[in-house]
């Protein structure tokens, strides 16, 4: 619902379909595979092991109202999100998207602000997450229930990206694979296509700021 870096917003479409009751997605960021079509009335698990997301995400599963949402205020370029009187996940939401594609909550409002129109975004499809779950945990800490895993880590190659707390620097790409491998049910990987880790398949082309990338899958039902 909210602007991350690496969201699968505009791609979510070319993913294969849930084929399970339970979505678990074990490097969750914003959710969009989950949020996708009626994929959100599945059960869903969530998990991200960077506290400012799995906050967030507990915020607006166990705590946020349609009302709370709307209540925030707009920014302009130039604000600062510590001039307003807003809680620290608050700022943490806002802070996504007044600097559109971050990997960490911004301060001051930047020329690309999504806020203004997220915020009714997230308000319009807050109904949609309430019966989900979210914990913060490392993913080999995860039950291996039966379900259908959309696992989308931190990229071998553009993962470094990502806050500190959970580049990859962190992951033994290897050993993720194995574990991949491994899982209950339906498994759906998600790279580019400089990585080799896993037996990956060409899913879209993707047109970035400097030059075309293409995103790959790796998927056993």
């Amino acid at each position: 619902m909210w602007s991350y870096y690496g969201t699968k917003k505009r791609i979510a479409k070319h993913y294969p379909a849930p084929k399970h009751d339970i979505i678990v997605e074990p490097f969750c960021g914003a959710a969009q595979y989950s949020l996708y079509g009626d994929n959100w009335k599945k059960e869903v698990f969530l998990n991200d092991k960077y506290d400012v997301i799995s906050s967030i995400w507990h915020f607006l599963i166990n705590q946020a109202t349609e009302k709370d949402i709307l209540s925030l205020p707009d920014m302009k370029q130039g604000d600062k999100v510590d001039d307003f009187n807003l809680s620290d996940v608050e700022k943490q939401l806002i802070g996504f998207c007044i600097n559109s594609g971050s990997s960490s909550p911004k301060k001051t409002v930047a020329k690309y602000n999504s806020w203004n129109k997220t915020k009714i975004d997230v308000a319009n499809n807050l109904y949609k997450v309430k019966h989900w779950y979210i914990t913060s945990a490392s993913y080999e800490m995860i039950g291996n229930v039966k379900s259908t895993w959309y696992i989308d880590p931190p990229y071998q190659y553009g993962g470094e990206w990502y806050h500190s707390s959970v580049s990859n620097k962190h992951i033994d790409y290897n050993g993720l694979g194995e574990w991949c491998k491994t899982r209950n049910g339906q498994i759906i990987v998600c790279e580019n296509s400089k990585s080799n880790w896993l037996d990956f398949k060409p899913l879209v082309e993707m047109n970035g700021q400097l030059h075309k990338t293409t995103e790959v899958i790796y998927e056993r039902n």
